[in-house]
């Protein structure tokens, strides 16, 4: 396994230090200054931006499998190395979180504005922008970090901060007539924060355990060794290993049946908040099992699959059913995203070149997708002040530029062919149905029932005559949050018509993550002409 250490500027610690060290200066901003702090925190992730582009241009998809490989002695008694590297997968998700920060930051300008009845030393504004960039430092560094240890060290420390972005941040729109909205709040960080800490310590056994059998946390070592044969596990040994790892990961992503507090999560967050969790700090989960999963336990991956693509199936059709019942809109896209997650989970482990290739677009895909649909979503309810599905109607009439860029948003959720999430759907369907015909099959289910939800959705908001004086008073768009949805939505049709510039980036990768698992891509069976 090559890989060739960077000996000159540390690019891939830059992108994870510059929003680290931009958190510690935007929370240390006068409590006078407020817009100050907002702006510090856009130029932060402004920069940040132009790193992670630097890293996305200068990486070689056809050149060593890790690049701009930073290695250090850390905590040497142990063996434990800040060690970082990125290939394609890496780097495409490293593009993505930092293109998403500074529509996050844009579009939640004002959700963290002290309300009239808070005490002035209270300065809620410069803390909301830092702990974004916090998560950012910590997610970019998670993406690099080749050293078990050290990954697990970021896995769980970036809890920390959106427990208090769920809890001490949360959304306002019903703030005013919901007595318990602070419970709620706090019932859904909490939930967040349990579910997620019984899963990193069942990975740090894990950790533990594989340190045991290998002697060192180096992925790239451990992975080289067992590839030579120098390494050998047992049987039950690498089972129980890959069981710690994927429990932990199948938590984060999230995987039925350990997906509950997503919906309370994201139903209680800001909208902004709400992207951040589904589409930046959940893609650690997937990408970990990539990384982590298949190329240290290889033969446990195999033994998994299985009941893995029924798990992934439960997700997808389970998900996509909630998503058609539920009355709350930003509930309805947390719903979508756990069908979206059993999508990409199933391309993993489909053990295909198009289906990896397919669950890796998926995740860039589904992180722009639904961060336009969620910002969108969140203009919308930041105007009315209810998330409820039945206090709408009629926006069209009054707001059609709003309207209209919540349509595109929703189309993409549902994979229409032109945009970005229909490409990787595809492949991951294809790539699946290569290998697991009946679960491709099965899984086309969660088509429909996407086309159902989200033209519902529409629908029933956006159609139909103006009911309300809310409704019929809503501004459109103001440029602000056209400057947020607007290149997203861009990019979807973009990567929707010409996905070839991320493809590039992601299959030689993906050929790499298949030889670790010692798969091929299974031939179409062809009849002989007779």
């Amino acid at each position: 396994m090559s890989q060739a250490v960077n000996a000159g500027f540390p690019i891939l610690t830059a992108t994870a230090a510059v929003p680290a060290i931009g958190a510690i200066l935007t929370a240390a901003v006068p409590a006078a200054r407020r817009t100050a702090a907002k702006w510090l925190a856009l130029l932060v992730s402004l920069v940040t931006l132009v790193l992670a582009v630097v890293v996305l241009v200068d990486f070689e998809p056809g050149g060593d499998r890790y690049q701009f490989v930073e290695s250090y002695s850390w905590i040497k008694d142990f063996g434990v190395r800040y060690e970082l590297g990125v290939d394609g997968i890496g780097v495409a998700l490293i593009a993505l979180t930092a293109l998403l920060i500074p529509f996050i930051i844009l579009a939640g300008w004002h959700d963290a504005d002290p309300l009239e009845t808070k005490s002035s030393r209270w300065r809620p504004t410069q803390g909301f922008f830092a702990l974004i960039l916090m998560v950012e430092a910590m997610v970019i560094l998670s993406f690099e970090a080749t050293d078990v240890f050290l990954f697990y060290i970021l896995f769980e420390a970036m809890l920390i901060p959106m427990y208090f972005l769920i809890g001490g941040f949360g959304d306002r729109a019903h703030a005013g007539s919901d007595e318990n909205a602070a419970a709620q709040r706090s019932y859904a960080a909490v939930k967040f924060l349990l579910y997620n800490l019984v899963g990193g310590l069942i990975m740090l056994a894990a950790v533990i355990g594989l340190y045991v059998v290998a002697g060192n946390f180096s992925l790239t070592e451990i992975a080289e060794a067992r590839a030579s044969g120098q390494l050998e596990m047992a049987t039950n040994t690498e089972r129980l290993l890959f069981l710690g790892f994927f429990f932990a990961f199948a938590v984060k992503a999230p995987l039925w049946p350990l997906h509950t507090w997503l919906p309370n999560a994201m139903g209680e967050a800001t909208a902004p908040v709400a992207v951040l969790i589904t589409a930046v700090v959940d893609k650690v989960g997937t990408f970990a099992m990539l990384r982590f999963c298949l190329q240290l336990f290889p033969e446990a991956s195999k033994w998994a699959t299985p009941v893995i693509i029924a798990l992934a199936l439960v997700s997808i059709v389970y998900g996509a059913l909630l998503a058609v019942g539920q009355r709350d809109i930003k509930r309805l896209v947390a719903y979508a995203s756990i069908s979206h997650f059993g999508f990409i989970i199933m391309g993993i482990f489909a053990m295909t070149s198009q289906g990896q290739s397919g669950a890796t677009l998926y995740m860039v895909n589904h992180g722009i997708s639904t961060a336009a649909l969620m910002l969108v979503a969140g203009f919308l309810i930041s105007r009315r002040g209810s998330r409820l599905i039945a206090d709408y109607g009629g926006v069209q009439k009054v707001a059609p530029v709003l309207a209209g860029t919540f349509l595109i948003g929703g189309l993409a959720t549902l994979s229409l062919p032109g945009l970005a999430p229909f490409v990787s759907e595809f492949l991951v369907l294809v790539g699946t149905f290569a290998r697991y015909p009946v679960a491709g099959i099965i899984a086309t289910t969660g088509i429909v029932l996407a086309a159902l939800y989200t033209l519902v959705l529409y629908q029933r908001t956006m159609t139909g005559p103006v009911v309300t004086e809310e409704v019929r008073t809503m501004p459109d768009l103001r440029v602000r949050e056209l400057v947020v949805v607007a290149p997203l939505i861009a990019l979807l049709i973009f990567l929707g018509v010409f996905p070839k510039p991320l493809t590039d980036i992601v299959n030689p990768a993906v050929s790499h993550t298949m030889s670790d698992v010692q798969q091929k891509d299974p031939q179409p069976e062809v009849e002989a002409a007779k």
